[in-house]
């Protein structure tokens, strides 16, 4: 009696502490309740609009170059002169300054040091940036799902060989890791069999991006999976003759989809981040590509003059990462509220 007297203290108790509208009645699933906790979050769905705005302007890129701009991203116009004011202004003057953001010119954001328009570079640079960070994305989840999966599942010596490789990639910081890979990597370029990427394409920083990232999404499915496969419904899955892949298929990804779901915003900053870094050190996107990263690196040079080379595509890169690491949030606090899903500094 004693024992059944503090379970119903202890249920009291976790009951009490679930707020009135987050009692679920008969039938609403929790993908369902989740979306009802995400829509009273003003917050998390105005930063979601945000990224989606920024990126419905960089597929729009070549709208604006060829309407508004009439320029490409590689255009040079460094002997071109614009009206502003009434007056004819060098794009970029004798001593090499570039110039600023004029309303009233074609050159909305000003120009770069080769008289390059920033304003489609940046929208061109977005495309590139978000596009690698989404190819990155998509192969880290796919490859974190597979190997946490059947290596939390079946143990043993397949937990112990992908658990080492995993082991391999965590203990080199990802910028060190990510630069050494792309440096190797821009030279020869990636040759498979089965695809080849040149060493200025864009693929190779996302390939890169997204090998590295795999063990931070790839341990924590692991461990959820360790304790799944010894619940009772996997055992019941068992005893009516269910195969292996099967099981994994249809009981044990569902009970890790909202893990997953959780982890996709974050690793799309994260990549988006990491995209820039490895641009601005000279190992990600190449000539004449451009991107927020490379766009910070060739503005650097002239700073205090040209402060806005660097200044945009900065302000840009912090908005696109913003918007996602609010609604990253959000999303898995909708989905878990109790949840404790971080990607670790390093």
């Amino acid at each position: 009696m004693a024992t059944t007297e503090t379970t119903g203290t202890e249920f009291s108790a976790d009951a009490s502490a679930i707020r009135p509208e987050e009692h679920a009645p008969p039938g609403i699933g929790p993908y369902e309740l989740a979306w009802r906790r995400l829509k009273r979050d003003k917050v998390t769905l105005g930063f979601g609009l945000l990224f989606l705005v920024i990126v419905l302007a960089c597929l729009l890129a070549p709208v604006y170059a060829h309407q508004i701009a009439h320029t490409g991203p590689g255009d040079n116009h460094i002997t071109d002169q614009v009206r502003v004011g009434g007056k004819l202004k060098d794009v970029v003057s004798t001593a090499g300054i570039p110039i600023g953001p004029t309303w009233h010119s074609r050159f909305f954001l000003g120009a770069d040091a080769n008289g390059r328009d920033v304003a489609v570079r940046l929208l061109y640079g977005g495309r590139n940036s978000l596009e690698i960070g989404a190819i990155a994305m998509l192969l880290t989840m796919v490859l974190a799902t597979i190997i946490g999966t059947v290596a939390g599942y079946f143990r043993g010596w397949p937990d112990a060989i992908l658990g080492r490789a995993l082991d391999l990639i965590w203990a080199f910081p990802v910028v060190i890791l990510g630069v050494a890979l792309g440096v190797a990597l821009a030279v020869g370029g990636v040759n498979l069999g089965l695809f080849e990427l040149k060493g200025n394409s864009l693929g190779v920083p996302a390939v890169i991006i997204g090998v590295v990232y795999v063990p931070y999404v790839a341990k924590p499915i692991r461990g959820q999976v360790l304790g799944l496969r010894e619940r009772e419904f996997i055992d019941a899955a068992r005893t009516q003759g269910l195969g292996n892949l099967r099981i994994m298929a249809s009981e044990v990804l569902p009970n890790v989809a909202s893990t997953i779901i959780v982890f996709i915003p974050l690793i799309l900053a994260n990549a988006i981040l990491l995209e820039a870094g490895l641009s601005y050190l000279g190992a990600g996107v190449q000539d004449p590509n451009p991107s927020w990263g490379t766009m910070i690196s060739d503005g650097i040079r002239l700073i205090p003059s040209a402060i806005h080379l660097t200044f945009v595509p900065g302000f840009m890169l912090v908005l696109a990462v913003l918007g996602i690491n609010v609604f990253g949030d959000g999303v898995r606090d909708a989905l878990d509220p109790r949840s404790k899903v971080r990607i670790g500094r390093h």
